[in-house]
């Protein structure tokens, strides 16, 4: 059958697949190692919650084949998908599963972290608007959930490596180059600069209210009374 190149990713949603890879890359290393690391643990999560918003929005106004509506995995998709039928370029509908469940989980955890606490000295950006008991359940959810980061991972590497080395189907490719040749489907249209910056200024401020920059400035400490010199 006759084939043919297409624009499939456009730069902004291969921008922020590879800067989120790096990233979590970074938070777990800095949450692994702790120590002085931490603080960059906190702001990679920062950064983490900045790209996760400008996705979900870009995933509403962005180019054709980065939009959810594209590639969200319902059932008649799934049927379709599993029986054969599937032939739309981008995400099929279990690997639509997949970026959904990554999103989710990556979203978990960087939220849940600006309410943690290392009972030590590390405290996220939000810690005060929580009470302690609160703080102190998310952190333990927070260390659970990236248990289950690392499977959803280990699968989505797991899965790149099948249709690579298997299906023929090399999935890094068009994510480095923006293009893909198929059989069907024509070039992504859509995502122009006014969706670019409402993306953008949308995930500066989520990162801004994240950071807890907008927060009071604790009261200071009390005065220490004098001790007479007795």
């Amino acid at each position: 059958m006759n084939s043919k190149h297409i624009r499939l990713w456009d730069l902004p949603t291969r921008l922020f697949h590879w800067l989120l890879v790096l990233a979590v890359i970074g938070a777990v290393v800095s949450g692994q190692l702790g120590g002085n690391l931490i603080v960059w643990h906190g702001r990679l999560g920062l950064f983490i919650i900045g790209l996760l918003v400008f996705r979900i929005v870009w995933g509403l106004i962005g180019s054709t084949y980065a939009r959810f509506a594209h590639f969200f995995p319902t059932p008649a998709r799934l049927r379709a998908y599993l029986g054969g039928e599937w032939r739309q370029p981008g995400h099929n509908p279990l690997g639509a599963l997949s970026v959904f469940a990554l999103l989710t989980v990556v979203g978990f955890q960087a939220v849940s972290g600006l309410f943690s606490n290392d009972d030590i000295a590390f405290v996220g950006p939000l810690f005060d608007l929580v009470d302690k008991s609160l703080s102190n359940r998310l952190t333990g959810l927070h260390h659970l959930m990236a248990n289950l980061l690392y499977v959803l991972v280990g699968l989505h590497v797991a899965a790149i490596v099948f249709y690579v080395r298997v299906k023929k189907n090399n999935m890094l490719r068009p994510m480095l180059t923006g293009s893909k040749e198929v059989e069907h489907g024509e070039d992504a249209r859509g995502g122009g600069l006014l969706a670019l910056t409402v993306a953008v200024l949308l995930a500066l401020a989520a990162v801004y209210g994240a950071s807890g920059a907008w927060l009071p400035e604790p009261p200071p400490p009390p005065a220490a009374e004098d001790i007479p010199a007795w």
